[in-house]
């Protein structure tokens, strides 16, 4: 089959990253022997800039850049503008690119952005194609957190167009499937005909096996990550303070950066290193003992990136998400969870953390990208033939 695969966020290896999700889907749909294009932004959402690319491109699908506007933050106005932009140029191009190439029999789109949902479910009208919504965050139910608590209930009236984008997508995708399970009963109470879940892989060499934990400083703590809105890192920085001997290292950027370093006061044991290319973050990562996840349950992240990724260097890891993420952690003995914005209740975890003896071999088993994407394939191609 001729297989599109379209999300804008993803960092890319040719960047000097990882491979993330949509990379290794793209993958193992061409593994399979399906002729795969992977679509995504000229503009790298991590770095808020054009994306520059370290390598040059190599891989075993085709990689379309779609034109994109720049925006500033993660939540503004201009976002908004630029992924409605991203979409009616993406379905631009793809017309463009089906006339000349041949049209897709199956497109997988990420959610979010919703824009890019409406693009898919036209490509079906116009091409015969299948459309598969894959939901890698749960919008727009997230943006309820922006609202202060007592008039959340009135969000509806503001968010209602996001509602209905989002339910156009449910009801329009042949296939719904997502990072974790909490999103498919989302999916489902808006319309998704059934869902399916898939965790984030993670990505390891053949030959690299996950990094030990003895050697490490006890509370040496490391994030790496966003600095957006719906992370909280003045927990965890006001508790290494407070604790003898801790470090916190944090790599990243976003708008809550002065607001951080206010509150690490040019304390000399919590120290920031900017956004980091992946051999960098590696090292970061190699150095550390314990992964920060300081996501609270209302940003209704399942199972973010870095949970792998912390995984891979052999770190234990304190979370403020619950659900899924604290289960998984509790399941493989890696981690343990915190109250959000509570101080002692992130050194109380920091604490049962420090003293576990993670099973990283059988977290990571759970977490094989080859064996999650190759079951995708599978997943998808069987489903749409049948």
């Amino acid at each position: 089959m001729t297989v599109w695969i379209e999300n804008p966020f993803d960092n890319l290896p040719t960047e000097g990253y990882r491979p993330q999700r949509y990379w290794l889907m793209a993958e193992a749909f061409a593994k399979a022997g399906h002729r795969v294009t992977l679509w995504t932004s000229d503009f790298s959402h991590a770095t808020k800039s054009p994306r520059r690319l370290t390598a040059q491109i190599d891989a075993p699908f085709r990689v379309k850049f779609v034109r994109t506007k720049p925006y500033p933050s993660n939540v503004s106005l201009a976002r908004i503008r630029s992924h409605a932009a991203y979409a009616r140029q993406w379905l631009a191009d793809a017309r463009a690119d089906a006339k000349e190439n041949g049209a897709p029999d199956v497109v997988v789109f990420s959610m979010p952005p919703l824009s890019t949902a409406d693009a898919a479910i036209v490509m079906k009208r116009e091409f015969g194609a299948k459309i598969v919504a894959d939901v890698m965050d749960a919008w727009p139910e997230t943006f309820y957190r922006l609202l202060p608590k007592p008039v959340r209930f009135l969000g509806a009236i503001p968010l209602f167009p996001l509602h209905a984008a989002a339910r156009r997508a449910y009801r329009g995708a042949d296939l719904v499937t997502g990072v974790c399970d909490a999103y498919g009963k989302i999916a489902l109470s808006r319309g998704a005909k059934s869902y399916r879940r898939f965790y984030h892989g993670v990505s390891l060499p053949t030959n690299e096996e996950p990094h030990a934990t003895r050697g490490k400083p006890r509370l040496s703590l490391v994030y790496a990550g966003n600095f957006g809105r719906g992370y909280d890192l003045t927990t965890a920085i006001r508790a290494v303070k407070e604790t003898e001997g801790a470090t916190l290292d944090i790599a990243g950027a976003g708008p809550r950066e002065a607001e951080w370093r206010a509150c690490a006061a040019d304390s000399p044991r919590v120290r920031f290193h900017g956004y980091l290319a992946e051999r960098e973050l590696g090292a970061l990562l190699e150095s550390a003992s314990i992964g920060v996840i300081p996501l609270s349950d209302d940003t209704f992240v399942g199972l973010p990136y870095k949970l792998g990724d912390y995984a891979a260097h052999g770190l234990r890891m304190v979370t403020s998400l619950r659900g899924e993420c604290a289960a998984l952690l509790e399941k493989h003995s890696a981690g343990a969870a915190y109250d959000n914005g509570d101080v002692e209740s992130f050194k109380s975890a920091v604490a049962r953390a420090t003293e576990q003896s993670p099973d990283f071999p059988s977290l990571l088993a759970e977490l094989d990208a080859k064996r999650i994407y190759a079951d995708y394939v599978d997943f998808v191609t069987s489903r749409l033939r049948s």
